[in-house]
């Protein structure tokens, strides 16, 4: 028999809440039965442990309306899941009393208001996700000090402020893309264990060498889109990852990666890296080095990859390179885009470039002789 607390918490749960057209959730919930038989809902013994609400499957229709405060009183709960849909209003303050919660997934529904502070007293808590809603404020430093956080998930928000310091050294999942985030990273605030670091599209600022550097477990690291300055660090090139993502900043200095670099695909473009390009870049199959104040020639190693169909994508445009010794009767394997229009040399192919580039086909000698000078 269910603990009569449980039991009236779920009624309130159920009166706040109903189907979306489609859906037929809620049809189970008939509290002249036994609650443990609903759908989505889960004892052990006379207690509510699991409360997913929504019909699980991809596609179906979610539910709309708020969240009961109620849910504060299901004091065993350990997992809170909703599934997409228009559930609106602020996330219950009342949610900072289920000590036992492992697991809170709140994504793609229409929750508005700040992420409450409370939220930090559950010091269980693994995985934090409430992606795509319409949170605001900022990122309570409360919720950096759970100790067994291993997913951090609050991209697509209108979140301010600045990233917390995290204490948690099992954080494997950190993505915060999509908001309105501002400031530097906290020097030691991300953990060793960090596997996927996700940032882009905010306006953070600052540098990054002395945060990245440490963490050489990053399989999926993004920086574009914001206002981070400095160097790139060195031994960034060498982490585990298949994609590296930095474009759009303000790094500037040169790029000169120790070994051949194995990552898939690197995109640095729109920042202000200067001096030669480096041949342990050769390696990349989709480099992005567009947009920035690259100077001197394309190394060889690249024109031989190239003509391999080893590169798939070389944006080199909008530099100021001086040359690049390929064959002009050579042909490009049909796999292979190479863009090197707007450097200070003459073309020696003609290649179809992104429309972005523009039309003008080199640049003006007056920019190269300036820079030169």
């Amino acid at each position: 028999m269910l603990d009569p607390i449980d039991f009236l918490a779920l009624q309130s749960i159920r009166k706040s809440l109903n189907d979306m057209p489609g859906s037929n959730y809620f049809a189970s919930w008939d509290f002249t039965s036994d609650p443990c038989n609903f759908a989505g809902v889960y004892c052990d013994g006379n207690k509510v442990i699991a409360l997913n609400l929504g019909d699980p499957r991809a596609g179906a229709p979610g539910l709309t309306g708020r969240l009961d405060p109620a849910i504060g009183k299901l004091s065993a709960l350990s997992e809170l899941t909703i599934v997409p849909g228009r559930v609106m209003g602020s996330l219950p303050h009342t949610l900072s009393q289920l000590k036992y919660l492992r697991f809170l997934a709140i994504s793609r529904n229409f929750i508005s208001g700040e992420i409450p502070a409370g939220l930090g007293q559950l010091r269980g808590l693994q995985t934090l996700d409430l992606s795509f809603n319409q949170l605001t404020g900022s990122i309570p430093f409360s919720i950096g000090t759970l100790p067994a956080l291993s997913n951090v998930i609050l991209c697509h928000n209108r979140l301010s402020g600045s990233i917390p310091p995290f204490v948690s050294q099992t954080l494997t999942r950190l993505d915060v893309k999509h908001n309105d985030l501002s400031g530097s990273l906290p020097p030691h605030g991300l953990p060793f264990s960090l596997q996927y670091l996700s940032l882009s599209w905010n306006r953070l600022s600052g540098t990054v060498d002395r945060v990245l550097a440490r963490l050489n477990r990053l399989n999926y690291i993004d920086l574009s889109m914001n206002q981070l300055t400095g160097c790139i660090p060195v031994n960034l090139f060498s982490f585990p990852i298949s994609n590296l993502q930095l474009q759009r900043n303000q790094f500037y200095g040169q790029v000169q990666p120790v070994d051949q670099v194995k990552i898939e695909t690197v995109d640095l473009s729109f920042n202000r890296l200067s001096g030669e390009v480096s041949p342990m870049l050769s390696t990349v199959q989709n480099l992005y080095l567009n947009n920035n104040r690259f100077t001197g020639q394309v190394p060889h190693s690249f024109v031989d990859r190239l003509l391999s169909a080893s590169i798939q994508i070389l944006y080199l445009q909008h530099n100021y390179l001086t040359g690049m010794e390929i064959n002009p009767r050579v042909e490009i394997p049909v796999s292979s885009s190479l863009c090197l229009q707007y450097n200070c040399m003459v073309l020696p192919v003609q290649t179809p470039c992104p429309l972005k580039a523009g039309k003008q086909k080199t640049r003006p000698t007056a920019q190269c002789v300036q820079w030169k000078g």
